[in-house]
């Protein structure tokens, strides 16, 4: 068995290479030679289009061009008609994410998925190269470069975030020979390099220079990229093939091909050897000059992989590429080391031989070796039958290795399940197991779920416990998108039964696209599974269910939710229409008034009367008075003082509407009347101290410059009791030490404060002699003790507090002159007398 599997390679010096057919193509009728091919890595879809630059008969098909896409094992997907404007097709090809590019003459960039829906999103390469037109464009994973016929190069480095960048113009006169490009990510700049093979030399362009390299080594017909970055294949004009470094500082092989045509294809197989295609020839050479030939009836399209080469025919999709250094140790004739033997022991132990014990006797010390190599074996191969084989004889081996860690082996048989079950005719990936390492089982998952395979992308998440949130999201989506037929209620059931499998998942994400569908009835039923309000209210504004979006805000006590609320409905409805919504909804409503309390006045005024609520809307004026009150300018009675004693007067009227703000009414009139008195003030004066302070300071100001007349005004005309205006005159003579003035004041009548008010004010202003003239006409005896005292007075404090007889006088008389004084003595021995309590 041994020798019928390895008798199928090829050696290329020491080593090994194997050509495997993966499919037999599914398609009917496809003459590749007649088409452009586009083909995707990772075992991508293939796209094909009949090519307008050869002249080919018609068979039974329409004389106008389709866009045909297949699986990699010739499973149609779509087929749609060619019919983009912008000139002839120059390039075709596969991006990362599966888009298709298709670039025309004119240098627009058509954008299509695996379906042949045509994308939104197109790309222009500008305006010099619509006017020069493209003539050439290579299209890697995540970019495009294009030379024009004016021989310029304009290029996108990144297709996520597409920007046109005109390259360094290389001033040829005639087109380049050849066309490479060493995509940024291997480049020491981090920019995009373009090799361009003229005359013979190279020259390298990128976005700043160009420069001249590999002098002498053309003219080259033929140049690509190692999948590393590192080395550059090239076929030159007599029959050579070179390896270099793309610095151009070695040269690290050749060989003569024999041929003076260039070949149809020149790609790398892996990293060990380069594959070069004439029609029904296909020759590989290896890194020492060995080469193999292959013949072919049919034409082929060689597609690059990082661990081989997938070759494409009319009939079968093949996989050429390097065996695994553990399948060459297994399988390689006349190998005797531990995993040949592990696998030949398993051959023995199945035919119940005991030479199988002697196998795994000899390999004792190295099982553990054998069975890691029989597992990695079975991970590169494509028959199931040999997998299953090769994992037969690692867990034989297994089974008498306790070393040997046991999450190996499982995950292997986790990968190789995974592998086969996207490797069927049906899926049609034919993914090797490098090639998964590399692309990771995310993103074939993400691949599956754009090829609407998603029962096969949620087993695959589920199988190694990933998020299905995704995958369930855009099944679901597809389904409305194929479900116009079936009934709201009908289509919601099948959704929430599967989507109910994953907790947590969006609703809100199915019932968007569900709007964007025009079922808007099936939108709201599949918002009611929503857990989320930030996730619900946005898509039920946008669906104008504001009342009902309003009601989800409140309820989830999200303030800032309730505001994206209240601004949406505000910028769609009429202000009545607005001013009903959140009049019902009473935490709406404040954080509205809150909201237009500080920024939109009027509009809260405006709601405030539609509510029926005058006295709301008298506060907002009032509050606009105030801030008037804070214009420089209103303070020198320019003109924004009359608007302020406007918005008073109308705030009055609002008030005087209900009979329960008679107060706040009259209060209004009388701050208006107020207002236009000082303004009156201020304008006599010429002094700014009177506009906004109260009545009483008012009259303190008015007495305190002398004004009588004002002040004996305003006390009439706003009722100032006599004994505040008392008060208020003692404070204005005593501030202006107008002893004068206030004695004779203390004279017009008997003060109805008494006369104390007049001595405080006169210590206040440290005129003790002044203050003796009213201490003598206090009638209590208590306060003229305390008055005497505060002067200094001690007899005349005795002898009044003698008067009083009040222990709690005499007390603090006491403690005012010391214990220990004359007048302390004095006043403890007269409590003493008195018999009071707490006496000394």
């Amino acid at each position: 068995m041994a020798m019928s599997v390895a008798a199928e390679w090829q050696v290329l010096y020491n080593r090994f290479y194997r050509k495997q057919e993966i499919y037999t193509m599914c398609w009917q009728n496809i003459d590749l030679s007649r088409h452009k091919v586009a083909c995707g890595r990772f075992g991508g879809p293939i796209a094909i289009i009949r090519d307008d630059t050869k002249i080919v008969q018609l068979r039974a098909e329409s004389a106008r061009p389709r866009l045909m896409i297949f699986t990699a094992s010739g499973v149609l997907l779509a087929s749609v008609p060619w019919d983009r404007p912008g000139g002839r097709l120059i390039g075709l090809g596969w991006t990362n994410e599966e888009s298709l590019l298709c670039v025309v003459q004119d240098g627009t960039v058509f954008q299509y998925n695996i379906h042949g829906e045509l994308q939104e999103k197109q790309i222009s390469m500008g305006k010099e190269c619509w006017e020069q037109g493209v003539v050439e464009c290579i299209i890697w994973g995540n970019g495009l470069v294009c030379l024009t016929e004016a021989n310029v190069l304009f290029c996108i480095s990144d297709l996520v975030s597409p920007e046109v960048v005109k390259l360094a113009n290389p001033n040829l006169d005639e087109p380049p020979l050849c066309m490479a490009v060493i995509e940024p990510q291997y480049t020491v700049s981090g920019n995009l390099e373009v090799l361009l093979a003229v005359g013979s030399s190279v020259l390298l362009v990128d976005a700043e220079s160009v420069q001249e390299q590999g002098i002498g080594i053309g003219p080259l017909q033929k140049m690509t990229v190692s999948p590393s970055g590192n080395f550059l294949a090239c076929f030159t004009h007599d029959g050579r093939l070179l390896v270099v470094s793309t610095d151009f500082s070695k040269k690290l092989s050749e060989s003569n091909t024999q041929s003076a045509l260039p070949p149809e294809q020149l790609i790398w197989c892996g990293m060990d050897s380069v594959l070069l295609y004439w029609e029904e020839t296909l020759l590989m050479v290896g890194p020492y000059g060995d080469s193999v030939k292959y013949t072919y009836e049919e034409p082929l399209v060689l597609i690059p992989e990082c661990d081989g080469v997938r070759i494409l025919s009319n009939s079968y999709m093949e996989c050429l590429q390097r065996v695994p250094d553990s399948t060459v140790t297994i399988f390689k004739i006349g190998s005797t080391s531990p995993a040949a033997m592990l696998y030949d022991a398993l051959d023995h132990f199945d035919r119940r031989s005991a030479k199988a014990d002697e196998n795994l006797r000899l390999i004792q010390s190295s099982l553990a070796e054998a069975v890691e190599s029989c597992i990695d074996a079975a991970g590169h191969e494509f028959d199931i039958s040999q997998q299953r084989t090769l994992m037969r004889a690692a867990a034989y081996g297994r089974a008498f290795c306790r070393r040997f860690p046991r999450d190996r082996f499982r995950e292997m048989c986790k990968t190789l399940r995974v592998l086969n079950a996207v490797r069927h005719f049906e899926i049609g990936i034919p993914l090797s197991i490098q090639q998964l390492k590399v692309l990771t089982i995310p993103v074939l998952v993400a691949r599956l779920v754009n090829a609407y395979r998603h029962l096969l992308a949620l087993r695959i998440s589920d199988y190694f416990s990933l998020s299905q949130e995704t995958i369930l999201i855009h099944w679901a989506c597809a389904k409305i998108a194929v479900s116009s037929n079936i009934s709201d209620t009908t289509i919601l059931d099948i959704l929430v039964e599967k989507l109910k499998i994953c907790p947590g998942i969006s609703y809100a994400a199915v019932a968007a696209n569900a709007h964007r569908k025009g079922r808007r009835k099936l939108a709201a039923l599949l918002l009611d599974y929503e857990p989320q309000s930030s996730e619900q209210v946005p898509l039920l504004t946008s669906m104008g269910e504001e009342e009902r979006a309003l009601v989800k805000a409140i309820e989830s006590g999200d303030t800032d939710l309730v505001y994206f609320v209240i601004f949406h409905i505000w910028r769609q409805k009429s202000p009545l229409e607005f001013f009903r919504t959140i009049q019902a909804k009473p935490l709406a409503r404040d954080l509205f008034i809150a909201y237009a309390r500080q920024n939109e006045p009027e509009f809260l005024k405006n709601f405030y009367l539609s509510g029926g609520q005058p006295q709301g809307a008298a506060e907002v004026l009032l509050r606009e008075s105030w801030q008037h009150s804070q214009n420089a300018a209103a303070r020198q009675g320019s003109p924004f003082q009359g608007p302020r004693l406007r918005l008073i007067e109308q705030a009055q009227d609002l008030y005087a509407q209900t009979k329960e703000h008679a107060l706040e009414s009259k209060s209004c009139e009388e701050h208006a009347k107020l207002l236009r008195v000082q303004h009156e003030l201020e304008a006599a004066t010429g002094q700014l101290i009177f506009v906004d302070s109260s009545v009483s300071d008012t009259i303190c100001t008015c007495l305190v410059l002398g004004n009588n007349r004002a002040a004996q005004k305003i006390r009439i005309d706003f009722k100032v009791p006599e004994k505040r205006f008392y008060w208020l005159k003692i404070k204005a003579l005593s501030t202006t030490k107008n002893w004068e003035a206030l004695e004779k004041f203390s004279k017009e009548k008997k003060p109805p404060i008494g006369f104390k008010p007049f001595v405080d004010a006169c210590i206040e202003g440290g005129e003790n002699g002044e203050a003796l003239k009213y201490i003598v006409k206090l009638s209590d005896p208590q306060e003229r003790a305390e008055a005497y005292a505060n002067i200094g007075l001690e007899n005349e404090a005795r002898e009044a507090a003698s008067q009083a007889k009040d222990s709690e006088l005499l007390g603090r008389l006491r403690l005012t002159f010391g214990p220990n004084s004359a007048s302390g003595n004095f006043l403890g021995t007269l409590r003493g007398r008195l018999s009071l309590p707490g006496g000394p």
